[in-house]
């Protein structure tokens, strides 16, 4: 269960920074979609990193 959670977690960390990089390279990136991707990115980070350490 526990690797399945942190599995899961990881999973969506890599989909935020595709979406990241999708956002970035676009014609007209949107810089508030940037940022609010950024911010869901570093949460999901620190609960990772939560995870971890259990």
């Amino acid at each position: 269960m526990h690797n399945g959670h942190l599995s899961a977690l990881e999973n969506k960390h890599a989909k935020l920074e595709s979406q990241i990089a999708n956002e970035a390279n676009r014609p007209s990136p949107d810089p508030v979609r940037i940022h609010a991707l950024k911010k869901q990115k570093l949460a999901l980070k620190d609960e990772i990193s939560v995870a971890r350490a259990h």
